[in-house]
């Protein structure tokens, strides 16, 4: 039998575990990346990290690593030594697959060597990392390669971003269909179009997008709001009730919603 002291540690969710550091990219990197981000474990991390699903892709560079990572279904468990320190910058809605040049499905929930995308340039991109060798000059060189690539001279693709936003806004769980419906409707599509569509900017359907955003709505209000209990937020953030909250945490992060929470506001 099963006791309590014998059930498995939680993960540290990423962002809330160590020390997490996120800020506007420059201004060149904007249209493009939403943000840049380091993340620093303590030295006397142990367990897993959890990066929950958040429906973004990120360019990261970690341990001497020039890696991106996909869109995940759910939480990814990255190997992470006590100390890692990680580098990543994440990419607007819209704009990953014009840079990475092939579509988000072929890369859910992977982390993959830039070099396999960019070939040469990840290349040269990782040399420079090398020689700025301490962490924090390593910031200012990592975008400053960004935006000596040629990808900075595209445009994110305006409907992927239209339809993230769409996605993002809170919706009653009982209205569920109708986002998509809103999604066809704004770019005059249809549904079947709508569904490659999303794949190939997000990796996955705009139903799949919409629970994704709508955990992550609850996350940024767990954060905000101490005082809201579970049934509360499950309201406010969408959720058909409590249980519909618990089951949705426990299958995107594979944890108890109170665990989550408990970190959130830690």
């Amino acid at each position: 039998m099963t006791t309590s002291h014998d059930a498995p540690e939680a993960p540290g969710i990423a962002g809330v575990t160590g020390i997490y550091l996120e800020g506007a990219p420059r201004p060149e990197l904007q249209a493009h990346f939403q943000s840049v981000w380091t993340s620093i474990l303590p030295d006397q991390h142990t367990g897993d990290i959890a990066v929950v699903p958040d429906g973004c892709v990120d360019i990261l560079w970690r341990a001497g690593r020039l890696l991106v990572v996909g869109p995940d279904l759910v939480a990814a468990r990255p190997d992470l030594e006590p100390g890692a320190h990680v580098l990543g910058a994440r990419f607007q809605p819209g704009a990953a697959r014009h840079w990475l040049g092939l579509p988000l499905s072929e890369i859910v929930g992977q982390q993959i060597e830039l070099a396999d995308v960019w070939g040469v340039r990840a290349r040269a991109f990782v040399g420079r990392m090398e020689e700025a060798q301490a962490f924090g000059k390593q910031v200012a060189v990592f975008q400053e390669q960004l935006m000596a690539l040629p990808e900075l001279s595209g445009t994110p693709d305006a409907g992927a971003s239209d339809i993230f936003r769409l996605a993002a806004v809170a919706t009653p769980a009982a209205e569920e269909g109708r986002v998509a419906e809103r999604m066809c409707a704004h770019l005059d599509i249809s549904k079947r179009t709508l569904l490659r569509y999303c794949r190939d900017h997000f990796g996955y359907g705009p139903k799949t997008l919409e629970r994704i955003l709508r955990f992550q709505r609850f996350l940024s209000l767990a954060g905000k709001d101490h005082g809201a209990g579970l049934a509360t937020l499950a309201a406010d953030t969408g959720y058909a009730d409590q249980a519909h909250l618990a089951r949705e945490v426990r299958a995107l992060c594979g944890m108890t919603a109170s665990a989550l929470l408990n970190q959130v506001r830690h």
